[in-house]
Order: structure tokens, then C-alpha cells, then sequence
């Protein structure tokens, strides 16, 4: 007999059980744009209200634009709480991209209008909050409040980058938002660093001697 094919399971999203296992209020922290080359590093943090989670919410990496920008709008609605924070690129280079990161983390969870107990944290690293901390390595897809915040955080960078666009034309932050993309790599070896390149950083050193950075992506795409 043939056999039957077997039965598709559905996809596993975030949920609340770390939330629940958490003293409360918890927020969910995660940030956007450690990788960039240029412009700041944002981090939001969100206290979801579990009676009003938005459907959809996920991993921001895994939305549309489209998507994010309408999630963005509604936990900002929903939420008991919700507050972002950023680092500038002069924070980045006096204090190096991890603590700056703590650093927007922190000023996220300040603006929360409801003060937080305890945070779950996307990744490993346990920053030094206004709370106590539980790092989850791969939060974003298991937390809801870390989603949640994901979301914020990226839309948020997302959006002060076009204005960034706006002040530094010709090297396309609107695009790709500061990361390493054939058209920054061409306009940043065309123009030379602005003010919001992170001057500290290996691409970015190597414009300012001179050098071209084009083969050594190229070997890095390839690798």
C-alpha cells in the first residue's frame, strides 16, 4: 500500500511561556543595527498586554516592511508599554557597538511608561539593565515581547535612516539602511565617509587610506 504522506506540522512562532515564567511587568528587548556601517544602533522595549497581542507578530527579520510598519502601529496601541532608544555613532566609537548597545537598550527600557521587573533579552550577552535580565539566544522567534520589540526597534532605525538619506544624499541610506550593499560600497569608495560612517570600522578605515574594499565583499559574498 502506498504510504501516506506524512502530516505537515505548523510552523512554530513566539509565544508568551517565557513571559509567564517571568516576574511581572516583563519587557521584551531587542535591538537593530549592530551591523551597519554607518548610522546609529536602536533598541526598543515592549510590556505586552496578553490580552491584546497583535496576530502576526514575529521575528522582524521575517516581515515585510509592509507588515512591520503596520505591527509597528498596532503594539503601540496595544501594549501596557513600549519605549525605543538609540546610540549615535559617536556613542559607538567612545564605547564600542556591544556597550552601545546596552546603552540604547537602556534608554528603551526607561521610556517605558510602566516600569519593568525583569527583561528577556534577544541573544547571550547579559547587558546591565535598569532590571533584572534573562538572556534568550533566538528571542525574536520565541518571545512575543521580544518580537514585539524587534519590530519597534527596526522600524525605527529603518525610518530615522531615509531621514538620514535625506541629510547625506548620494550614498543611498534609504536602501540599505547603512549596511554593506553593493551601492553603499560604491558610493561610500565614490564620496568617502560622511559624518553618520562609523569612521572605526574596518570597511570604512580602508575608504579613508585609500584603499578599495570591493574584492574583499566580493571574497566575503563568495565565502
Amino acid at each position: 500500500m502506498p504510504r501516506k504522506p506524512a502530516a505537515k506540522t505548523a510552523p512554530i512562532g513566539p509565544d508568551l511561556m517565557l513571559e509567564h515564567a517571568c516576574p511581572a511587568p516583563v519587557c521584551g528587548v531587542d535591538e537593530a543595527g549592530r551591523g551597519p556601517w554607518a548610522g546609529p544602533v536602536s533598541a526598543a522595549a515592549v510590556i505586552l498586554d496578553p490580552a491584546r497581542v497583535p496576530a502576526g507578530l514575529n521575528d522582524s527579520k521575517k516581515l515585510t516592511a509592509k507588515a512591520r510598519d503596520a505591527l509597528e502601529i498596532e503594539i503601540k496601541e496595544s501594549a501596557l508599554a513600549w519605549g525605543v532608544g538609540f546610540a549615535s555613532v559617536a556613542e559607538i566609537a567612545e564605547l564600542n557597538i556591544l556597550h552601545a548597545t546596552g546603552l540604547a537598550m537602556c534608554r528603551a527600557i526607561e521610556a517605558l511608561a510602566v516600569e519593568p521587573v525583569f527583561a528577556l533579552v534577544d541573544g547571550n550577552y547579559p547587558f546591565r539593565l535598569p532590571c533584572d535580565v534573562k538572556t534568550v539566544i533566538g528571542g525574536d522567534g520565541k518571545s512575543l515581547s521580544i518580537a514585539a520589540a524587534s519590530i519597534l526597534a527596526k522600524v525605527a532605525r529603518d525610518r530615522l535612516m531615509v531621514e538620514m538619506d535625506a541629510l547625506y544624499p548620494g550614498y543611498g541610506f534609504a536602501g540599505h539602511k547603512g549596511y554593506g550593499a553593493p551601492a553603499h560600497i560604491a558610493a561610500l569608495e565614490r564620496l568617502g565617509p560622511c559624518e553618520i560612517h562609523r569612521h572605526a570600522w574596518s570597511p570604512v578605515q580602508k575608504v579613508l587610506r585609500g584603499e578599495s574594499i570591493r574584492l574583499e565583499i566580493e571574497v566575503e559574498v563568495l565565502d
